[in-house]
């Protein structure tokens, strides 16, 4: 909800028929999965005998075993307060993921030996670059989104055309055709500044609305407010208008950034040596793939996590005015 609620109720996962529910949907998913010959059945080999001819017995004991275990879980959980509810979902989610790669029979010296380099020279890059376009990116959607408000028939024309035709082409094309065909006009460009203007202008058009939207979402009482004790535009957007459009402007814009980290792999295709690039190669070589790919992964969701928390720090931080 929204804000707590101040009224007594009855936790959802206690009742009778939503556990009921639960325990059928889960005992029918995997009792069509066939999980009788995973780690699973060897573990239940004293009920269900030898794993690959328990058949359809094997298979109902191993999703009733399931069914059983992960209701009582959801039951004992809903007891503990909400940031523990929270800590131990998290934990036993990476739990499952763990367990999961460990079928892969992953070559952890492999991954130990190649992980410095990897941090050293890829995400550093992806970082770089990514931060780079972020900033250029909200420079251009400031002033776009600006030019979208304004009276000036020629500043919406070209605002206006720029997200169009950005938003409109797949960013991959983008990198090919600034990377590929500025060369043809005469301008040299290298890999990175390349791949840094490529996403500069994509995410500038996408974050062009959103600033765009976060402007228009401040009464227009605020402006006339402004204009009436003699601040300039320039004033008025600075110290009246941005400051509060902020708190509606951050969540998106923060989704932008973990969107343009992700993307930012895409320049891999020029030759920059960024994160996805390198854990492809390495892979390659000696044809471990699945552990560079996993250790990428893990990489990218760790910066994701680091910039989610950065992203509500700021949020708490301009949502003190709301306060009550």
């Amino acid at each position: 909800m929204l804000y707590s609620d101040t009224v007594e109720s009855d936790v959802l996962v206690h009742k009778p028929w939503f556990v009921a529910v639960l325990f059928l949907a889960v005992f029918l998913l995997f009792l069509s999965l066939d999980l009788s010959g995973t780690a699973l059945g060897e573990m239940m080999r004293p009920v269900i005998g030898e794993p690959s001819e328990s058949g359809f017995g094997g298979r109902l004991a191993v999703a009733f075993t399931i069914a059983v275990l992960l209701c009582l879980n959801v039951i004992v959980i809903a007891f503990l307060p909400l940031r523990a509810q929270i800590g131990v979902v998290w934990l036993e989610l990476l739990a499952l993921f763990l367990a999961f790669f460990q079928t892969f029979d992953l070559s952890l010296p492999f991954i130990r030996e190649k992980l410095p380099f990897l941090v050293m020279q890829g995400l550093l890059t992806t970082v770089y670059i990514s931060a780079a376009s972020i900033l250029i990116a909200t420079g251009i959607a400031i002033l776009g989104a600006v030019a979208k408000l304004s009276n000036n028939g020629f500043a919406y024309a070209i605002a206006s055309f720029y997200t169009s035709f950005f938003r409109g082409l797949p960013l991959l094309m983008q990198v090919y055709l600034i990377y590929l065909g500025l060369p043809q006009l005469g301008f040299i460009i290298d890999a990175v500044p390349a791949g840094i203007i490529a996403l500069s202008l994509c995410y500038g058009a996408y974050m062009t609305e959103i600033f765009r939207a976060g402007i228009q979402s401040i009464d227009r009482g605020q402006w006339e407010a402004a204009r009436s004790i003699g601040f300039g535009f320039g004033l008025t957007m600075r110290k009246i208008i941005l400051p509060q459009a902020l708190p509606v402007i951050i969540p998106p814009t923060g989704n932008q950034f973990i969107s343009m980290l992700k993307d930012s792999s895409l320049v891999s295709v020029i030759g920059v040596w960024e994160l996805m690039f390198l854990a492809r190669t390495l892979g390659q070589k000696t044809f471990q793939h699945m552990e560079m790919l996993i250790t990428a992964a893990m990489l990218y969701w760790a910066m994701s996590i680091v910039l989610e928390l950065i992203q509500a720090r700021i949020e708490r931080h301009f949502a003190r005015s709301k306060v009550r």
